[in-house]
């Protein structure tokens, strides 16, 4: 089964569910705010998306927040530290399909392609 993580009150976690209603797709949501990522969950995560940099929404009202010496993790310990501090930093909803592919956002042509839909 697909496994969403993300925010229950994030519209684009919202969105993203509300698609795989439609199109019938099962899968499991999960709020990493109730449920934070495990480090090694984390790892593999920015493995996939291009880093920890990728994994990261810049754009957020937590970022901005962030005291500027935060903003910069020196170490694979001190981003792990961070995410697992701040889950909402980590940019949604991350998606696992049960083939284990992962994908990170929502967009309508981005699921399609994720799930084989045309």
């Amino acid at each position: 089964m697909t496994t969403l993580y993300g925010l229950n009150n994030c519209d684009t976690c919202k969105k993203a569910c509300k698609w795989l209603d439609r199109f019938g797709l099962a899968y499991t949501f999960i709020d990493y705010r109730d449920h934070k990522p495990t480090p090694e969950m984390l790892v593999d995560w920015a493995g996939r998306a291009g880093g920890f940099q990728a994994l990261v929404n810049k754009s957020s009202t937590t970022w901005r927040q962030l005291p500027e010496n935060r903003k910069t993790p020196g170490s694979e310990a001190e981003w792990k530290l961070l995410l697992r501090e701040h889950p909402q930093l980590i940019r949604r909803p991350v998606v696992i399909t049960q083939d284990g592919r992962f994908s990170q956002g929502f967009s309508d042509n981005g699921f399609k392609r994720l799930f084989g839909i045309g």
